[in-house]
């Protein structure tokens, strides 16, 4: 359960600076709320979402608030590439669907199915001048991941937290996995800070309790958080020190590692955010009669 924002918690963050957020691949079909959506509702931060499929764009424009800007770019290596448009486009890529491994499962091969190829002219990361600078990059783009990792050095380089999908078996032809990523993301500072969520599938033609799309023993792919390195800290100014405190507060409820944030940031800065915390986490639960 995530707790009560840091806001709420510590009477005010007056001294928090804007949070800028960073979605590459925000097709509403595969959530139409990112996870970082409270923190824009909240109005302590703004989006910058990516969407290259007319169709899951103008469902972006069409809910679109006052903090959010969606563009229809698809963002890679600067470079043309074949974009493959599926059946289901939660499975659109710039990569072709692995039919070896899909056809394996239920459903996922048909919804694989290529209906349309396209040429993109990508563009890099680095290069999108609507982007000012990126605090928390959310990305999942079905194996292009580490293409944008590749070509982002001056945007990761000052990030604070990366919410990104990764396989650990190719869904698509020469997919880099959770290992190529994980190295590209140490070489910014980053480090594997949660996974939120670890996806497998029954391969056919078992069901699990009458499900084809539970999970049974083959893990296929996961949601990981990545966060700069907690033991380098003193790299980080108290503005980021704050940042990274309350989207790993109010996003993901990972308080023990909140106070360890708040506590380099009242190093810096002389004051007591992190004792007030705590006490906070530590007082006795209501009791119930």
């Amino acid at each position: 359960m995530v707790p009560p924002r840091l806001s709420e918690i510590l009477g005010g963050l007056p001294d928090l600076p804007p949070i800028r957020i960073v979605d590459v691949g925000a097709n509403p079909e595969v959530g139409a709320k990112g996870p970082y959506q409270l923190l824009v509702d909240d109005g302590c931060a703004s989006l910058v979402g990516f969407e290259p499929d007319p169709e899951p764009f103008a469902r972006l424009e069409a809910m679109r608030g006052p903090r959010e800007t969606y563009l229809p770019y698809a963002i890679g290596d600067g470079r043309r590439h074949l974009m493959r448009l599926c059946a289901e486009s939660g499975m659109n890529s710039l990569l072709a669907p692995n039919f070896d491994l899909l056809d394996l499962l239920h459903l996922h091969g048909a919804w694989a199915q290529v209906r349309q190829v396209v040429e993109v002219e990508t563009r890099r990361l680095d290069d999108v001048s609507e982007i000012d600078a990126m605090d928390y990059l959310k990305i999942d783009i079905q194996g292009g991941e580490l293409m944008v990792f590749e070509h982002a050095s001056e945007r990761l380089r000052d990030c604070l937290v990366v919410h990104t999908e990764v396989m650990f078996v190719p869904m698509y032809v020469n997919q880099p996995l959770f290992s190529e990523q994980e190295m590209a993301l140490r070489r910014f500072g980053l480090q594997v800070h949660r996974f939120t969520e670890i996806s497998g599938h029954v391969l056919k033609p078992l069901l699990v309790n009458g499900n084809s799309h539970a999970p049974l023993s083959q893990v296929f792919w996961a949601d990981v958080v990545f966060v700069k390195d907690l033991t380098r800290l003193d790299r980080l100014t108290p503005g980021q020190l704050l940042k990274l405190a309350v989207i790993l507060n109010d996003v993901y409820g990972s308080v023990d590692v909140v106070h360890l944030v708040l506590s380099a940031y009242d190093q810096t800065m002389a004051t007591a955010l992190a004792p007030r915390f705590l006490a906070f986490l530590t007082q006795p639960a209501p009791k119930t009669v």
